[in-house]
């Protein structure tokens, strides 16, 4: 049963969406799982929208060709401007490497109304191919992969985020609070 304090606080919830772009093994889900966390144990209603699971269900199919990417990067800004229109936190740690891509979901939520931010999650190419999470780095030089982004594909690394993120000079909690700090700031937190 639900009670008229749910109902109230379901209501007045402000939903936003908050995209963490960057490079392969950058920290974008490490730092979009940690904020979830804390925004979470403060009560709001969170989701995050990892890139890897949307290739594998929402994009399905879709292959690593700009237009496919960017067909991807339109999926989930649609689906992530749905939920932050409902009093969500949609946390997205998508590369989305293109700037026009980005441009087009950030135009949908300014269309609709609702609160979106970009966190760059700027961390050098070096440091990401040593974190190598999914060993792509180590795919692509060994002549296995290629496409990989900021390696033999272009990243388009934003002009002006919201927030940039030097995860390789911070730890996952320092970045967090910053994100979560910003998002406080925003009347969003």
């Amino acid at each position: 049963m639900t009670t008229d304090q749910e109902i109230s606080m379901s209501v007045t919830e402000t939903g936003a969406t908050v995209w963490l772009t960057g490079l392969p093994s950058a920290g974008k889900t490490t730092i979009a799982y940690e904020l979830a966390g804390r925004l979470r144990g403060d009560g709001h209603r969170v989701e995050v929208l990892d890139g890897d699971e949307i290739r594998e269900f929402l994009s399905a199919g879709l292959g690593f060709s700009r237009e496919d990417r960017h067909t991807n990067v339109q999926r989930i800004g649609f689906v992530a401007e749905l939920l932050a229109a409902n009093g969500v936190k949609a946390l997205v740690p998508v590369i989305a490497p293109y700037a026009d891509s980005r441009d087009a979901v950030r135009k949908r939520h300014q269309q609709e109304g609702t609160a979106y931010l970009e966190v760059h999650v700027a961390t050098p190419v070096e440091v990401c191919s040593e974190r190598d999470v999914k060993g792509l780095y180590a795919k692509q030089a060994a002549g296995e992969l290629s496409g990989l982004t900021g390696v033999d594909d272009p990243y388009e690394a934003p002009e002006s985020p919201d927030l940039r993120i030097e995860s390789h000079q911070q730890t996952v909690q320092e970045s967090a609070a910053a994100l979560h700090a910003l998002l406080t700031e925003r009347g969003l937190a």
